[in-house]
């Protein structure tokens, strides 16, 4: 009877840190063996460089120090067969490969055939395409190896069920979106009963500067059953057990605890995208304006989350039109979190900057420039902040505000890290609300009352945008989906308020470049997902 055990090392690893990755293969390494005695351990999609890699695949000195991580893996007494993603140059061309080392060598290669080039996906940019698939021996068991897209596209696991493969290990680095694991598990399960073998599915945990990894690494049976193996959002070690005369495949560790809620999914990937970012960069921690509004109050509690509230600072910048609920609300939900906590007026900086300004403004009537200039304010007064004191600055700007460009360049846009720059507005009072159920840390004024920008007297946010319900709808519509302005017309819409929000998404398209990186949630996000010309003659229509 040929029993294989094998171990999933859900990593989280930092992108170009080889070294560093090579110290935490090598605990995975001793862990699986001492606690478990496994005979094959699988490691995620590019493990030794971190994924995705970008340029950093471009230097000279990267193949070096990949072979040097080789080398040192190879020298590792043990008796389990390590399987692992990284790089490797053959005959001038980079392949995203796959090796399976045992016995002090690397025994088996397989090169990923399908390359991503889609979404936040460009590998065809750096790697060529594998061709062939095959099989390795661990103990008369053939066992083959894919990575990532082999499985969606479903091309190379035919191939390796032609190879005579009794089980299949794939290797990812798959981004988190809403709904993905649905559709991880989906494909899996159907690819292992129509080839009638299993499938091990490990992935990648951790953030990488927008992309979040959410680990969920499972295995599929030849029924099609999921097991379900480690948790979301955590490094963990996880081992099956497959019997090859049965072909039964079996847990050894306690399946994982999954959170199935949506939106505490949403919350918990926020979390951990704002944990990585910070820690991963060295910052000692974060500073972040509080408004008083849902936005910078769903930010500060996802921040304290993330790295406790010893490392979170929240300033308080207000102006002749803060109101004093703003202020109440504010040094509230400062206090429930044990965050610091300090308000600093913007009162004589903006007049320090009108008085200044007053000859290049004569003859001119007050418009959105004076509310620019309170924005900038508080924004010079952040940064500041975090130059004397090693703070990233935190914006909270929501995915709403983002496409219609209701943000002020160098001013609420200053900083390092949107936090809900993939986060629409309805999902920014749902996640507040969520919070919530855990521990009341947000003031129910600041989610009850109407949103505001407060930069001018009695100011409502819906003066300026559809109300967020419709406004939401419709850019899901468009930016999600590229639904035309006619097809969104014809699902109910107004002609006149799509046509208006349709035309501020493109114009808007350059202040969305100048913005800071924020965490993706959604299959669709600004930045590295959906790339548009600022300079452009399309016109809004079919």
């Amino acid at each position: 009877m040929s029993i294989l055990k094998i171990a999933m090392a859900q990593t989280n690893l930092l992108v170009g840190d080889i070294n560093g990755n090579l110290e935490k293969i090598g605990q995975f390494i001793r862990q699986a063996e001492e606690s478990f005695d496994v005979d094959i351990i699988v490691f995620p999609e590019l493990t030794l460089t971190g994924y995705p890699p970008e340029d950093l695949l471009l230097r000279p000195s990267c193949e070096t120090r990949v072979n040097r991580a080789l080398e040192a893996l190879c020298q590792i007494h043990s008796n389990t067969h390590i399987v692992i993603g990284y790089p490797r140059m053959v005959k001038g061309q980079l392949f995203n490969m796959a090796g399976v080392i045992a016995g002090g060598e690397i025994i088996y290669e397989y090169a990923k055939q399908c390359l991503p080039n889609y979404q936040v996906f460009d590998e065809k940019r750096y790697f060529t395409e594998g061709t062939e698939n095959g099989v390795f021996q661990c103990k008369g068991v053939s066992v083959a190896l894919s990575i990532c897209e082999d499985i969606w596209d479903g091309g190379p696991v035919a191939q390796a069920q032609s190879c005579g493969a009794d089980i299949l290990l794939n290797l990812n680095a798959s981004p988190f979106h809403q709904n993905k694991q649905r559709e991880r598990e989906n494909i899996v399960a159907t690819l292992a009963k129509k080839i009638n073998a299993p499938i091990v599915y490990v992935n990648q945990v951790g953030g990488q500067d927008e992309l979040v990894f959410d680990g969920g690494s499972f295995a599929a049976d030849t029924e099609g059953n999921i097991l379900s193996m480690a948790d979301f959002f955590c490094q963990q070690l996880a081992v099956v057990a497959f019997n090859n005369v049965s072909k039964v495949l079996a847990a050894l560790t306690p399946p994982a605890k999954r959170e199935t809620k949506a939106l505490a999914i949403i919350y918990q990937a926020l979390v951990l995208g704002v944990r990585d970012y910070v820690n991963k960069n060295g910052f000692k921690g974060v500073v972040l304006g509080l408004s008083g509004g849902i936005d910078s109050a769903l930010t500060l509690a996802i921040a304290a989350d993330a790295l406790g509230p010893e490392r979170v600072h929240a300033v308080m910048m207000p102006f002749r039109y803060t109101s004093d609920m703003s202020k109440t609300d504010a040094e509230d939900e400062a206090a429930r979190l044990g965050v610091a906590y300090r308000s600093i007026s913007i009162e004589p900086i903006y007049e320090a900057f009108s008085e200044q300004l007053a000859e290049a403004f004569a003859n001119t009537s007050v418009d959105t420039t004076e509310q620019n200039i309170q924005a900038r304010s508080r924004g010079v007064l952040l940064m500041a902040i975090s130059n004397k004191l090693g703070y990233l600055v935190l914006t909270t700007g929501n995915k709403s505000e983002m496409a219609v460009g209701y943000a002020t360049l160098y001013g609420d846009m200053a900083g390092g890290l949107d936090v809900l720059k993939d986060v629409p507005k309805t999902t920014v009072f749902a996640l507040s609300k969520y919070r919530n159920t855990l521990s009341e840390v947000i003031p129910e004024n600041v989610i009850s009352r109407p949103p505001s920008a407060e930069l001018a007297p009695d100011q409502k946010d819906e003066d300026s945008l559809p109300p967020y319900d419709i406004l939401d709808q419709i850019l899901e519509l468009y930016i999600e989906q590229d639904f035309s302005a006619q097809a969104i017309i014809e699902k109910g819409f107004d002609a006149q308020e799509v046509n208006r929000v349709l035309r501020l998404v493109d114009i808007n398209e350059y202040k969305r470049r100048q913005a800071p990186v924020g965490i993706r949630i959604s299959a669709r996000a600004f930045g590295r997902d959906r790339r548009y010309p600022i300079t452009n003659g399309w016109v809004i229509g079919d």
